[in-house]
């Protein structure tokens, strides 16, 4: 149709391009370049239809899909009148292979019972042999040679009851079956068991009922799992396939969701670990049987989903993922166990415990791989993304992750072990709880912290730099705004420098009771910034260091405590010296104080005499933060002396104020 001339002029002027060519007619709306494809006339002017546009073809999408999903509802209804079909068809597939429903159905049966003992009893057999000596090593060959026993002698029996052909691939295929699923009930078995609370010497009963219930959902998992495959290996069609895995994937879903909802509690008592935990653990450990079970409802409807769709799930994946989701906290429970008896033993090197802990981030990077592959690569393939270019960014971030994780642990094992060797176990007395620690175990925490900030750091970088960012932008303005933050805050720099000297000098140590110019109390927490001091009465104050001045410790070697007691002027003094020297023989005597006391508690003499009182004056030399224990014994001792050598004490006047 001719457009107007006028009016494709005024479109010319506003849809003019780049490149100085113009557009008119219906030119203007099928040549427009990709920047102007959203783009519409509206009076004369281009109007961004964008947001519109996305909006409509977001709507668009979802109604295809209802679409496509409600007519797949349909055609699975429909298909399930072709299941009689289709088992006539099975019937003479066997019969063309020579066999026959319920031959096969007792070959198959045949097999899995032989090849299950066969597995059992050498499994059993090998254990009790290597019992005497038990390795990893050990069990691991045990094991291996098991399913190699298992394998061999369940191919001869398929051999001797199935000629060749589909009935022997069939027999072949309930072998392995049945070795790789007591194998993985094995696992699951041993995983739950070694997952409880390391208290516990004695198997849990409550834990006990857990493994079997799951133990049952997990074969009957697995039988279903190889009779699919067995159902594609003699060419079924797909609405008895349809039939099989939606008539007994419900049951088995609903027995995994009864066993977990049954032990809730032992499984997130599993699942907690051993004590102390930290609180996300406490929570992850409440938080898993709903989670359990919410996983396996999306499951279930994810996998009804994708066959109405006509895009089914692979049952082994399926099976692997729901493995992996329900064994991963049990997995890391026993590792965590393991490590923390590596942590403890004096006889396992650092670099060994550090190894031990590492191997819980590895046991998680490799779950999150094999996810990958079994979810992801089929999804990257389906984009054209050439998966070995992600595998190989993946691998290299990977490996600096695990070195970084190493050495993360290898500091933290080194810190644990010097604190542990500081502060030993004492039964839960504050008194000793509370002693100062040594240089090393105050400088300690500190290093620790750098250290691990270091490592944190460089393994981004390190990160950055393997995916191909460049870094030296990003350093150099994190120095330039580092350089900002140095000049523009004076305190916090006289803070951090006043605190490096503080720790040089050695001015306190965590424990120590300080008094500094603002407050005074027992050093509980030292940081880069400042230090925090807990008064006896409970307050805590956070000082700067460049707020503290001066300093005085009252923890630090010996100190001399100076007792001063006010008698009668009638007073016998050398009898009185006389007391004070018992005193001190007898505190000397004492196990529980002599440790403690530098120099014996002893008489002064006459200080001063004041309004006809005798102020005599003694002191005791003892280490520092020991005194109290022994100001409290040679107070009750003069105190009961003087009562039974009839010695009065005399009360200090009380001052009159002279304005009153």
């Amino acid at each position: 149709m001719p457009s107007d001339p006028a009016r494709g002029k005024g479109r010319t002027e506003k849809l003019e391009l780049f490149d100085g060519r113009a557009l008119d007619g219906e030119t203007a709306a099928d040549d427009r370049p990709p920047e102007l494809a959203s783009e519409a006339l509206k009076g004369g002017e281009i109007v961004d239809t964008t947001a519109e546009t996305d909006v409509a073809s977001l709507i668009w999408g979802f109604e295809q899909l209802a679409e496509r999903f409600v007519s797949g509802l349909f055609a699975r209804f429909a298909a399930l009148s072709g299941v009689p079909v289709e088992l006539e068809n099975l019937r003479a597939s066997l019969a063309a292979g020579g066999t026959s429903l319920l031959v096969l159905l007792f070959e198959i049966a045949l097999i899995v019972a032989l090849v299950a003992a066969v597995f059992i009893l050498l499994a059993r057999r090998f254990k009790k042999a290597s019992a005497a000596k038990s390795g990893a090593w050990r069990r691991f060959f045990a094991g291996a040679t098991a399913t190699v026993a298992a394998l061999v002698i369940g191919f001869i029996a398929a051999r001797l009851l199935a000629g060749s052909g589909v009935p022997l691939q069939t027999l072949r295929l309930w072998t392995v079956v049945t070795v790789l699923g007591s194998i993985i009930l094995a696992a699951v078995r041993s995983l739950l068991m070694a997952s409880r609370r390391t208290e516990f010497a004695k198997r849990s009963v409550h834990l006990s009922a857990l493994v079997r219930d799951l133990s049952l959902g997990i074969g009957l998992a697995i039988i279903v799992v190889a009779l699919l495959a067995t159902l594609r290996l003699w060419s079924v069609g797909p609405a008895l396939e349809d039939l099989l895995r939606t008539g007994l994937g419900i049951p088995i879903y609903l027995l995994f969701a009864w066993a977990v909802w049954r032990h809730r509690r032992t499984m997130a008592a599993a699942v907690a670990g051993p004590r102390p935990r930290s609180r996300w653990r406490t929570r992850l450990a409440k938080m898993w049987p709903a989670i359990v079970i919410a996983f396996l409802i999306i499951t279930f409807l994810s996998a009804q989903a994708a066959l109405t769709l006509g895009a089914s799930l692979r049952g082994p994946a399926v099976l692997l993922t729901a493995l992996m989701f329900l064994a991963a906290p049990h997995l890391d429970a026993m590792i965590g166990n393991w490590a923390q008896r590596g942590l403890e033993s004096p006889d396992i090197s650092i670099l060994a415990a550090a190894g031990r802990q590492t191997a819980r981030f590895t046991v998680v990077a490799i779950s999150i791989a094999m996810l990958g592959t079994l979810w992801a690569t089929p999804l990257a393939a389906g984009f054209g993304i050439d998966l070995r270019e992600v595998a190989k960014g993946a691998a290299g971030v990977a490996l600096i992750m695990l070195m970084a994780a190493f050495l993360w642990n290898v500091v933290g094992t080194g810190t644990a072990r010097a604190l542990r060797a500081e502060l030993p176990a004492v039964g839960g007395d504050e008194e000793v709880l509370g002693v100062p620690h040594s240089r090393l175990g105050t400088l300690v925490p500190l290093l620790s912290a750098v250290g691990k900030s270091s490592i944190l750091a460089l393994a981004l970088l390190s990160i950055l730099v393997s995916i191909g960012i460049n870094v030296w932008p990003l350093i150099a303005g994190l120095s330039v705004f580092g350089l900002a933050i140095g000049f523009g805050s004076q305190t916090l720099v006289k803070d951090l420098v006043s605190g490096l000297f503080f720790l040089i000098d050695d001015a306190f140590r965590f424990g120590e009771y300080i008094e500094t110019s603002g407050a005074k109390g027992t050093v509980e927490k030292i940081s880069v910034r400042s230090v925090s001091l807990r008064h006896q009465r409970g307050a805590l104050a956070t000082i700067p260091y460049g707020a503290i001045g001066k300093i005085q410790n009252f923890s630090r070697d010996w100190m001399i405590e100076k007792l001063t007691f006010r008698v009668a002027f009638d007073t016998d003094v050398e009898k009185v010296r006389k007391i004070f020297k018992k005193i001190g023989q007898d505190i000397s005597a004492n196990p529980e104080l002599a440790g403690d006391l530098l120099e014996p508690f002893k008489s002064q003499g006459i200080g001063e005499v004041e309004d006809g009182t005798l102020v005599i004056r003694a002191k005791f030399k003892a280490k520092a933060g020991k005194n109290f224990m022994i100001r409290r014994a040679v107070l009750l001792a003069v105190h009961q002396a003087f009562q039974d050598n009839g010695i009065k004490a005399v009360s200090k006047p009380l001052t009159s104020n002279p304005g009153a």
